[in-house]
């Protein structure tokens, strides 16, 4: 029975299913990928024309990518070409409208080209335009994402075509203008397919090392084709998510790429990038002297002024005889210690008087003063053979009674004989 009358009912249903004992025929697979691959729509791509060869009512094309080292063959027929207002070339920029087809008994994948059409400089342009405008949208331009250039970079990354005059304009002019700077070159394709994943790559190289403190992308003019890779989206967010200062140094004044946009810093021209990335030393050099002048007359200005002030200073009188403010302090000094004794020896009299004063009044009032004036103190004699009670009544010294009497010049003993009389002893 043949292969293609089999039902299929006793075949796989997938290709998962499939086994060595139980394997699809090859008409089957083909015609599942005929119908996978039909089911898919037609897209528009960009490309570029490396070949076209004409047979009779067809033509076969190769596409390449603009900015990738990919290519693809396609068909188209002859009638679509002879559409075209501009016969198509080699190297033609084009977009296609191209479907996929295989052929089951060859087992071919063929991309049909149904419309075609070539991209002219305007359409360029066009898309230019609405990619920075989207870009600016994102915030990309910002200018708070823009980092400052140092003022003096150790070394410089710089990535230029290869043996290219805008390498040799950088690298003279910065020599010129600061011999020390250190370059780290990279040189990669400017224009191709290949440019955009090379200066890619060489700008993460450049960005990862910590040494470069500045990286400058420079190339010489070209038409608008040529500087297409600068305005690439891929290689603009990369700029974008550099790290290190980024410098756009890419034709003339009167392009602009992308490229500009998103750097840190736009130069005119590669000559230009390398008088705005250094320092002229001469310059330098001159303003240091400058500085130094400035300098060495605003120090002489201070010092003539405090010299005037100085003279000044030294010129009143209290500093040309500063003795007379000593003296005139000394005169002060002894008429107030006169002032002082004088006040204390007053103060001393009346607190003597004082003294006197109350001395006197104790005097008067003590029990001395009494006996002064005849009066004596009689006390019983006790066991101790010392005076205690003082008499106060003759019942108190009945006879015999030992007595102490104190009188004014000293003390004495005697005896009592009673009422009316006293005994000396």
């Amino acid at each position: 029975m043949a292969a293609d009358a089999m039902p299929e009912s006793t075949l796989p249903a997938t290709a998962a299913e499939t086994s060595p004992d139980n394997p699809w025929p090859l008409q089957l697979l083909s015609r599942k990928l005929k119908a996978h691959i039909e089911r898919a729509p037609a897209a528009w791509i960009e490309g570029q024309v490396i070949e076209m060869n004409r047979r009779g009512g067809n033509a076969f094309l190769t596409l390449r990518d603009v900015d990738a080292e990919i290519s693809l063959p396609a068909s188209v027929w002859s009638t679509v070409l002879d559409r075209q207002k501009t016969p198509l070339e080699r190297g033609s920029r084009v977009v296609a409208l191209v479907k996929a087809d295989f052929w089951v008994k060859t087992g071919r994948l063929n991309m049909s080209v149904k419309d075609i059409r070539p991209v002219g400089l305007g359409d360029l342009l066009v898309r230019i335009e609405r990619l920075r405008h989207a870009l600016a949208a994102e915030g990309l331009f910002a200018d708070s994402r823009k980092r400052k250039l140092p003022l003096l970079p150790h070394r410089i990354g710089l990535i230029t075509g290869r043996d290219s005059d805008a390498k040799k304009d950088v690298l003279r002019n910065a020599a010129l203008r600061w011999p020390a700077v250190e370059f780290d070159v990279r040189e990669v394709a400017v224009q191709g397919n290949t440019a955009v994943a090379q200066i890619i790559a060489a700008l993460r190289r450049l960005d990862a090392d910590p040494h470069v403190d500045v990286i400058v992308l420079a190339r010489g003019g070209g038409a608008l084709e040529d500087l297409l890779p600068f305005s690439n989206e891929d290689l603009i967010r990369a700029v974008a998510a550099a790290t290190t200062p980024v410098v756009s140094a890419i034709g003339h004044e009167a392009d602009r790429p992308i490229l500009d946009d998103v750097a840190d810093l736009r130069a005119s021209t590669p000559t230009d990038a390398a008088k705005r990335i250094v320092p002229d030393v001469a310059e330098e050099l001159a303003m240091v002297r400058q500085a130094r002048d400035h300098l060495r007359r605003s120090i002489g200005r201070m010092v003539d002024r405090e010299t005037d002030r100085l003279h000044a200073l030294r010129s009143r009188p209290v500093l040309a005889t500063p003795d007379s403010m000593v003296a005139a302090r000394s005169e002060d000094i002894t008429r107030l210690q006169r002032r002082a004794h004088a006040a204390v020896s007053t103060a001393i009299v009346r607190a003597l008087d004082q003294v006197h004063h109350l001395r006197a009044q104790v005097r008067a009032l003590s029990p001395q003063k009494t006996l002064d004036r005849g009066y004596a103190v009689v006390q019983i004699v006790g066991d101790d053979h010392q005076g205690h009670t003082v008499v106060s009544s003759p019942e108190q010294t009945p006879d015999g009674t030992a007595l102490a009497i104190r009188v004014a010049e000293g003390r004495f003993r005697a005896t009592s004989t009673g009422q009316g009389q006293l005994a000396e002893r």
